[in-house]
């Protein structure tokens, strides 16, 4: 069964997650992030179903989160890249990694550590900060109604 759309939701997180909100859809991301390009890769490093990948991978490419372009002059190899849009789901998949490594961690450690490419060090916590600076809590912040 289908789920209801969240297209017509005023809520910005009901209609984020219409265009990011399955499980393999973050995860496509995740490795576009990580350098997967080919369709192959994607289906190898995932182990996900083809029919399911064309799917996910046209949804992304639809909503402007990657952009599919030729890697071979007759066209057959495609590249999947992420666009500007695309790459600012960046510190959402920094914040489910950190999130994950606190409290869902994989027997043995993180698979992975995100690090500074110039200092080869792991990068800082995600943290909400106010406009001068302080970090905020949940308990810091509150929701304001922006319509009547």
């Amino acid at each position: 069964m289908r789920r209801t759309s969240f297209s017509d939701m005023s809520c910005s997180i009901a209609r984020t997650l219409e265009q990011v909100g399955d499980w393999w859809t973050l995860l496509l991301v995740r490795e576009a992030f990580f350098g997967t390009r080919r369709f192959g890769e994607f289906q190898s490093h995932l182990g996900i179903a083809p029919n399911v990948l064309t799917q996910r991978l046209q949804d992304l490419v639809q909503h402007g989160i990657l952009e599919v372009t030729a890697a071979s002059e007759n066209g057959r190899a495609l590249d999947y890249r992420l666009t500007d849009k695309g790459r600012d789901l960046f510190p959402i998949i920094v914040a489910l990694a950190q999130w994950g490594d606190r409290h869902a961690p994989a027997p043995g450690g993180p698979p992975v550590v995100i690090v500074d490419r110039d200092l080869q060090r792991p990068i800082a916590p995600l943290q909400v900060r106010a406009d001068d600076g302080r970090v905020l809590q949940a308990r810091d912040v509150a929701v304001k109604l922006t319509r009547g």
